[in-house]
Parts: structure tokens; C-alpha cells; sequence
């Protein structure tokens, strides 16, 4: 049996119809850059989000720069944010001349941990990412809490947790400002590259706006220098689709999930300290991006051949720590053993939507069987 890490055939084929309508309306208009499909798709986000603006961009790391931008982070800043994250995290804040603190995350969760921020803060720092990783938010309360007594700003990073909620709150909507990918493999994949910025504030929702079109406003008269972050009408339009779809695809992510909680039930008497399942935290509803198993050791790698073996796509994310990067080997040494150890221990299983529950059992097997040998 064949289980690709994703299927994204599957999930078009039913949406073609309205898929290829939307491609001949943005044809026909001959706009193709920014225009009414854009306004149309953020004002759908922005009321899915209950949040006040969310503002299209060209990618999720377009939408962390612009994010930063806004808030004027730049030369002599810190923004503290997670070890165990994707690379645009802090490659946005080191483009921006300011300084990545690299802070270690929860060994339960994944989720960026206060208590090592708390020890890693100074008064350099001006904000703070949090990353709502593999489809759930951070401990939002305890971010917010403790970037009320130092004085920063908070960035949420949303990239793998659209429709993720914190105490109900989507996530985004509880920070200065959200950030948001739609890369093919998120919960709400594009055809492409394409992003999203959300807020509250009125004042940092226009200088994000400005931002994205070069800092111009009226066009050709610049009160800052901006990029050219702007998010083209056919990613807005095709999206706009595949929207009314999200929360259809997060009930089937979640469904996906309990069944391959329960399928690995049977066999955790034989696995006991030798895998470890992603779990829930309490006031999160988890969107399951991804699907995170924790192979102990030292038979990750091995496990992870033996699954591609037998048919099975997984992937390791992530094999380093951020502050292992060569290109942040400059900065201060910043521990985060915890980071260390899930680097050598996690692998994410298959949990698209349209997975079977036959692919499931598979998968499991394998797992299970090369595990308990």
C-alpha cells in the first residue's frame, strides 16, 4: 500500500467544478493583482477569524516579515521565539537586522516555553513569536501574561494552526498581530505561495497594508520603504473556495487523529517507552497539521526507512534546532536541550483529510510491528 504524506488530488477533485469557475472569473476580470477577489477572500478570513482586519500577502514568511515591519522591529531588537520551528520564524526577525532569542519549547507539546523565556528575556527584547506548531496554540494566557510584564509585542505564528483555537479565541486574534501561511500542505492550502496578516489594531492594520505595496500611499508617493508583499487574485480567489471547506477538513484532521490515538491504544502495552503520542492540551482545539509521534531510542531514522519501505510518506520536522543553524552560529549560545531531544525523536505520520481508515491501520502496523521487534 502507497500513503503519500498528502493528497492533495483527492482534495481537489471534488472542488474542481468550483474550482475552475473561480480560475474564469479572475481571466475574465484581467485583474490579477490585489483588486475585489482579494478584499472579498480577507473580509470571508477576517469574519471566520472574528478578527477586525486580515490582510493578504504573498506568503506565510511574507506575512512574519511585514508583521515585523509594522512594528518597526529592526537593529539593537530581540525577539525571543521558539528553537523547534521552521526557519522563516527567525530568519524574518535576523532579515531584519534585529536579534533571534532562541527560547525551548514544551517537551509535552511542542509549544514554546515561558519559563525559558522568563530566563532568556532582557531589556533589548521588544517581542515575542509564539508558534502555534503542528496544529495547536501555545499556552496563550501564560504568553500573554508574560509579555504584559516585560513590554512586548506578540506576534502569533500561524502558519500550521489556521482554525486552531486558544480559550475559544482563534489563534491570531489574541496577540498584536497573526500571522498566517496557505502553502499547499496547511490546513487551508493554496495553489502556490500565499499569506495572511490578522489584527485588531486599526493603526497596524494600514501600516501593514502600506508595507505590503512597497509603503505607498497614495501609489507612487512613499512615506516608507515597504516590499512588494501583495497576494495575487487568483491565490484569493481559489482560496476563497477551498475556505468554505476548512472546517470540513479540520473535523476530518481531528477524526483522523482520535482514530490513530485509538488504533495505537492496542499496542502501547508493548510500546511503552518506546513511542510517544501528541496529545491535546487542555484549552486548546487542536487542528492536527500534523500528526507527531515521538520515537525513542534512537530508532527514529530507522523507523522512518522502514515506514518509506513499505509505502509510507513521513517526515521529520524538525531534524535541527534553530539554534543548531550554521547561519545563527554567531549568536550567543542559547541552550534548549528540550529542542535537542525532540529533533532526535519526532516524525510526523500521515493525518490529511482524506486519509482512509485502511491507510490508518497500515500505517500503524508497520509502526507498531518494527517497533515492538
Amino acid at each position: 500500500m502507497n500513503v503519500p504524506l498528502l493528497d492533495l488530488e483527492a482534495q481537489h477533485g471534488p472542488l474542481r467544478s468550483e474550482l475552475e469557475a473561480a480560475f474564469g472569473r479572475v481571466l475574465d476580470s484581467n485583474h490579477y493583482i490585489q483588486g475585489q477577489e482579494v478584499t472579498d477572500f480577507e473580509s470571508a478570513v477576517a469574519g471566520y477569524l472574528g478578527s477586525k482586519h486580515a490582510i493578504g500577502v504573498s506568503s506565510g514568511t511574507d506575512a512574519l516579515l511585514v508583521a515585523l515591519m509594522a512594528l518597526d522591529i529592526g537593529p539593537g531588537d530581540e525577539v525571543l521565539c521558539p528553537s523547534f520551528t521552521f526557519f522563516a520564524t527567525a530568519g524574518c526577525v535576523s532579515r531584519l537586522g534585529a536579534t533571534p532569542v532562541f527560547v525551548d519549547v514544551r517537551e509535552g507539546d511542542f509549544q514554546l516555553d515561558v519559563e525559558d523565556a522568563a530566563r532568556k528575556v532582557t531589556g533589548q527584547a521588544k517581542a515575542i513569536i509564539p508558534v502555534h506548531i503542528f496544529g495547536q496554540t501555545a499556552d496563550m494566557g501564560a504568553v500573554m501574561d508574560f509579555a504584559g510584564r516585560h513590554g512586548l509585542e506578540v506576534i502569533e505564528d500561524c502558519a500550521q494552526s489556521m482554525g486552531a483555537k486558544w480559550e475559544g479565541k482563534q489563534a491570531g486574534t489574541v496577540g498584536s498581530l497573526g500571522t498566517f501561511s496557505f502553502f499547499p500542505a496547511k490546513n487551508l492550502g493554496g495553489f502556490g505561495d500565499g499569506g495572511l496578516v490578522s489584527t485588531n489594531d486599526d493603526t497596524l492594520a494600514e501600516k501593514v497594508r502600506v508595507l505590503r505595496a512597497h509603503g505607498s500611499k497614495p501609489k507612487y508617493f512613499h512615506s516608507m520603504v515597504g516590499g512588494n508583499f501583495r497576494l495575487d487574485a487568483l491565490q484569493a480567489a481559489l482560496l476563497g473556495v477551498k475556505l468554505g471547506h476548512l472546517e470540513s477538513y479540520l473535523s476530518k484532521r481531528t477524526a483522523n487523529a482520535a482514530h490513530y490515538m485509538e488504533l495505537f491504544s492496542g499496542h502501547m502495552e508493548k510500546l511503552d517507552g518506546k513511542v510517544a503520542l501528541p496529545s491535546e492540551s487542555p484549552g486548546c482545539a487542536h487542528t492536527w497539521n500534523q500528526f507527531t509521534i515521538r520515537v525513542a531510542e534512537g530508532r527514529r531514522d530507522a523507523l522512518r526507512e522502514h515506514l518509506a519501505d513499505h509505502g509510507v510518506s513521513s517526515e521529520i520536522y524538525y531534524p535541527k534546532g534553530l539554534h543548531q543553524q550554521e547561519c545563527f552560529s554567531h549568536l550567543p549560545t542559547s541552550a534548549c536541550p528540550v529542542t535537542e531531544k525532540l529533533a532526535g525523536e519526532v516524525l510526523s505520520l500521515p493525518v490529511y483529510p482524506e486519509i482512509t481508515r485502511e491507510m490508518q491501520a497500515y500505517i500503524v502496523e508497520k509502526v507498531a510491528s518494527f517497533l515492538e521487534g
